[in-house]
């Protein structure tokens, strides 16, 4: 979801190369998973129930717990190259999203309030007491709405892309034509994209890209397929419809304070780029912002190395 934002008011930039000096066999496992969608053999696939629906979700490699959430048009099968990567010294935890991809379709739950109390579940039957958080897209929406809740539970957060409903800019944010999507929706709607899925989503991941041709055929293919399952476009739109109930409770979030946790903005160069800083100064106290290069909003189908790049070097050091 990406927008035309005035740059960040933050002094503070990331850059687009990791500075943490370690040796290059994660590149070397990083290039080998960019373009799959199909995690190490490492890694755990299992359903969790959490919250009252069920969450497909992946686990791998061992240390600091990092969970990593996706956003509309994609599902959790984004991050495998970064998940790889971070497995070499992280427990990675890669849920699909409450009625997308794999995970369960119920009827409701799609405010992100809801959906981060989703999170806190997840993580519950995991065992795991705290993370690191990167998110991309709706994902940020979600990863938000966890932190707000259980802000002892997210030492640092990483949010890629995408605004916050109700945060900073959010009703000028809304005026951008490309954005018609956020209201797009309801039982005409999903009559229309019956069968018709992959032509939705083209012109998402075309019209959204820096380089569509970098959103890869099998990608498409893939993620066509999972949007096409009985229940999934309907939770899909539930997602945007959710959004005016979002920005209600992001307000009431922020009235007990801002995030007082490391985050690092990021913005595709072409598409949020800077703005995402600025959009996060309204909700967090320690905000850096920072670009992925030569990218639109797929940050991972665009330029998966310098995103594993900037998301390793925000990290705290495990």
């Amino acid at each position: 979801m990406p927008f035309s934002c005035p740059e960040t008011r933050s002094s503070r930039h990331a850059g687009s190369e990791s500075s943490d000096g370690r040796p290059g066999q994660r590149m070397t496992t990083m290039t080998q998973t960019t373009n799959s969608l199909v995690f190490p053999d490492t890694f755990q696939i299992r359903d969790i129930p959490t919250n009252g629906t069920t969450l497909h979700v992946r686990t791998g490699g061992k240390g600091p717990a990092v969970l990593l959430l996706h956003g509309y048009g994609e599902t959790g099968d984004m991050w495998v190259p970064l998940a790889a990567d971070l497995a070499a010294d992280h427990f990675v935890i890669v849920p699909d999203l409450r009625g997308m991809g794999r995970s369960a379709k119920p009827e409701g739950g799609y405010d992100k309030k809801t959906q981060g109390q989703d999170m806190a579940g997840l993580l519950d039957a995991l065992g795991i007491a705290a993370v690191d958080l990167v998110t991309h897209d709706i994902g940020n929406m979600v990863g938000f709405a966890f932190a707000a809740q259980h802000r002892d539970r997210v030492h640092s957060f990483v949010l890629i892309d995408a605004p916050l409903p109700g945060v900073g800019p959010w009703e000028e944010i809304l005026k951008n034509p490309l954005l018609w999507h956020f209201r797009f929706g309801g039982p005409d709607m999903e009559r229309l994209v019956a069968g018709r899925e992959r032509i939705y989503l083209d012109r998402f991941w075309n019209e959204f890209s820096a380089t569509p041709a970098r959103f890869s055929e099998a990608a498409r293919e893939h993620y066509a397929a999972l949007y096409a399952q009985p229940g999934a476009m309907h939770a899909g739109f539930s997602q945007f419809a959710a959004f005016d109930q979002d920005a209600i409770d992001n307000q009431a979030f922020l009235k007990a304070g801002k995030l007082t946790i490391p985050v690092l903005a990021l913005g595709g160069e072409k598409s949020f780029g800077l703005g995402m800083g600025q959009v996060m100064a309204f909700a967090a106290e320690d905000v850096t912002s920072g670009v992925v290069p030569d990218a639109g909003h797929w940050i991972m189908e665009e330029n998966p190395a310098a995103t594993v790049a900037l998301v390793r070097d925000f990290l705290p050091k495990a």
